[in-house]
């Protein structure tokens, strides 16, 4: 019913088959993604007052689009082979490292901190972090903030940026070499899981030792849009794993063998959700700190105290 609905209003659409309005439902979200991510874009570069802190929003920003077009492309050639999905999920994981990386950047800007000028204000320095298990077997359970510890926390951030394309263009070399046993993939993947939790550590340890101070710039929120885009592409696709291993993709009537539908159905999902995650950095990422507007209304809640 719904099918001979979208005939009525549009004639065109009946003479297109399953695959082809898949196509064009997908390529709708990410061009809604591109445009809201354009829109944001736009109103920083009007409002070009920070380049420091706008440069790392803009690479941030830039992420659910990112994502949805590398899937959109998994799509026009959904029978591909599993170095092309490998390469394509790579680019999307690399820039991943990168943003995470350029996110404590912008948290570290927020607080005036520059690691390569030893500029730390003196009100943060002596405080202390406490770390957990298993951190706790490689580092004291609790250390006092310093120019070194702030350097330690950026290192491990940024060692994901440089072990997650190292490993892709591994994993992609031996694939196509015919090298690549189950157990060495389970090697990467173990690799990467350590690489980018340590990376997402040091966020979360930063945040909790400032978040008094960094609560006016909603890095929650921001580190949300980032997180969440994480958290559905490697659930979603846990949960497609098992489908496909216990049979339920098998038996979709779909002329595809279980590990393209696999991929499909993960693609046409980012392409759907990296529409919501665009519209939620409008909230996360708005650009009005940089217009004056939050200067004005702090001026007139002072005015009428």
């Amino acid at each position: 019913m719904g099918f001979n609905l979208l005939a009525a209003l549009n004639p065109a659409l009946a003479h297109m088959n399953p695959a082809q309005l898949t196509l064009m439902g997908t390529a709708f979200c990410v061009l809604a993604s591109m445009h809201f991510t354009t829109q944001l874009i736009s109103q920083h570069l009007f409002y070009w007052k920070n380049p420091k802190e706008q440069k790392a929003i803009l690479i941030i920003i830039l992420m659910a689009p990112i994502y949805a077009a590398v899937s959109f492309v998994g799509l026009l050639d959904i029978k591909g082979s599993k170095e092309f999905f490998m390469f394509l999920e790579s680019v999307k994981e690399c820039y991943e490292a990168l943003v995470i990386a350029k996110f404590l950047a912008l948290m570290y800007s927020y607080l005036n901190i520059s690691i390569s000028r030893n500029i730390v204000p003196d009100e943060i320095k002596g405080r202390e972090i406490h770390h957990s298990f298993p951190m706790t077997l490689f580092q004291p359970h609790s250390v006092r903030l310093n120019q070194q510890t702030l350097k330690l926390l950026k290192q491990w951030t940024w060692q994901f940026v440089i072990v997650r394309p190292v490993c892709s263009i591994l994993m992609i070399a031996l694939q196509l070499l015919g090298l690549y046993p189950t157990w060495l993939s389970w090697t990467f993947t173990a690799i990467l899981n350590i690489s980018v939790s340590l990376a997402l550590y040091s966020l979360v340890i930063f945040y909790h030792v400032f978040a008094k101070e960094l609560a006016p710039h909603k890095p929650l929120a921001k580190f949300l849009c980032i997180k969440g885009i994480v958290f559905f592409c490697f659930w979603q696709g846990m949960v497609l794993n098992i489908l496909a291993a216990t049979g339920v993709l098998e038996s979709l009537p779909f002329k595809l063998d279980v590990e393209h539908i696999e991929e499909a159905m993960q693609n046409i999902l980012v392409c759907v959700e990296m529409v919501l995650f665009s519209v939620l950095q409008q909230y996360a990422y708005h650009a009005s700190p940089y217009s004056g507007q939050v200067e004005q209304m702090l001026r007139q809640n002072k005015k009428y105290e």
